[in-house]
């Protein structure tokens, strides 16, 4: 009876009289058409004649009196005077628990080789942010599994927090392991402009069949049309807004977000957006506060976000950090020289900060966890001299503290990738290091 409800409902939505325009330029990664009446963000699809079918597209913006369209696809075979026909609204991927073990594309298609069961749900893919007003505070602490955050920066439920590194320092394999151990009823998992060889290692390497079973993964690889890369994130997102909705406590992972606004830099440059902070042009910084927004607390469930920022060169203060770091709740900083030394996961936990941590744990554990800040900071300003033998007993005491309770801190903070640490187990190791 749901499926009948289901199919008649779609013909009842779909309307009788379709408008439709033609095809009139193509440049670069656009397609300019003249007609028909539609709106940005509109779905659209080109009729290609004789060459694959419809050619499904989004409306990014107008240019004196013509749509200019995005294709989601390859667009060869595009010819002037195609036919454009618009289906009056955006864009909506399936969503239902029914989706749980399943590998998705942008546009929630299965990419896992497996037919798609029948979801009744439907998910706009651009939805707004929950009401400021209606959000629950957060004041539950989420467990990670991963000691170092638990015992130094801990996160709160409904918390979005940044993973800033650069390439190949570890991003991907910490996230695997939150996935895999964290305190979550439902991960959702975007993987956003990937290598096609790192998808298959992230799920079966990181992520594993324990932590592919309670999740939803939406790819979309670094091959794949800019639309179809920004479109992902925003599948993703409203994927786990309607498992929040459901009364769920989610974890949403985005890997990587520095991608997703080079997919945006690279539609709004083909719009023909001018280029601003080093060639992003100004919607991107107005797309990332709306897209991250949409995660956290809401009136039932929560969307705990946790989002990579590659950074470039290792600079975290380059223009899209410098934004995400803004707007998020606190951020990780990994250390490519810890990841050289073998200290795993590489947190630098001297550049990390969780902003809601003083709210989701007691007084006392915060105070424990500056202390463990405080000594790594004067470890490290006295390593170079302790190594040649340089370094004199009594002339910081607080270094003194440092070093002879270093291996206990390594101890604390490294962990083995295939191993979870419960939060009570980080917060004992805690108070045993600092007592």
């Amino acid at each position: 009876m749901a499926t009948i409800e289901h199919m008649v409902g779609a013909l009842v939505r779909t309307p009788r009289v379709v408008p439709q325009g033609r095809v009139v330029r193509v440049v670069g990664l656009t397609i300019e058409s003249a007609g028909p009446r539609a709106s940005v963000g509109d779905l659209c699809f080109v009729q290609r004649e004789g060459h694959g079918g419809a050619l499904p597209a989004e409306v990014v913006g107008l240019r004196e009196g013509k749509l200019i369209l995005m294709p989601l696809e390859r667009k060869e075979g595009v010819r002037p005077g195609d036919l454009v026909a618009t289906t009056g609204e955006g864009l909506s991927v399936p969503a239902g628990k029914e989706l749980l073990g399943r590998v998705l594309d942008a546009l929630g298609r299965p990419m896992d080789g497996k037919p798609l069961p029948f979801v009744e749900h439907r998910a706009a893919l651009d939805s707004n942010p929950p009401n400021p007003l209606t959000r629950k505070l957060i004041t539950e602490q989420f467990g990670t599994g991963v000691g170092a955050m638990d015992a130094v920066t801990t996160v709160g439920i409904g918390q979005r927090l940044g993973v800033f590194a650069g390439s190949g320092v570890g991003k991907s394999t910490l996230l695997g392991m939150i996935a895999r151990y964290g305190q979550a009823d439902v991960n959702v998992v975007g993987l956003i402009g990937e290598r096609g060889r790192e998808v298959r290692e992230f799920l079966e390497n990181d992520l594993g069949e324990e932590g592919l079973a309670k999740s939803v993964v939406v790819c979309a690889t670094g091959d794949e049309p800019a639309v179809l890369r920004a479109k992902a994130a925003q599948t993703a997102t409203a994927l786990a807004e309607h498992f929040r909705d459901q009364g769920m406590s989610v974890l949403l992972m985005m890997d990587s977000l520095t991608r997703y606004a080079m997919a945006l830099r690279e539609i709004g440059l083909a719009a023909g957006e001018p280029p601003a902070t080093r060639g992003y042009p100004p919607s991107v910084f107005a797309a990332i506060p709306r897209l991250l927004e949409r995660a956290g607390q809401g009136q039932t469930g929560a969307i705990t976000g946790i989002y990579t920022v590659l950074v470039e060169g290792d600079d975290t203060n380059e223009p899209v950090a410098d934004t995400v770091r803004a707007v998020l709740d606190g951020h990780i900083v990994l250390s490519r020289k810890l990841t050289g030394m073998g200290h795993y996961p590489p947190i630098a936990v001297t550049q990390s900060l969780s902003r809601v941590m003083p709210f989701v744990t007691s007084e006392d554990h915060v105070h424990r966890a500056e202390q463990v800040r405080a000594w790594v900071a004067a470890h490290e300003e006295v390593e170079d001299l302790v190594a040649i033998g340089a370094y004199k007993p009594g002339t910081k005491p607080m270094a003194d503290a440092a070093i002879e309770r270093w291996p206990a801190i390594l101890e604390l903070l490294r962990q083995d990738r295939s191993h979870s640490r419960s939060p009570e187990q980080s917060l004992a190791k805690l108070v045993e290091v600092t007592s």
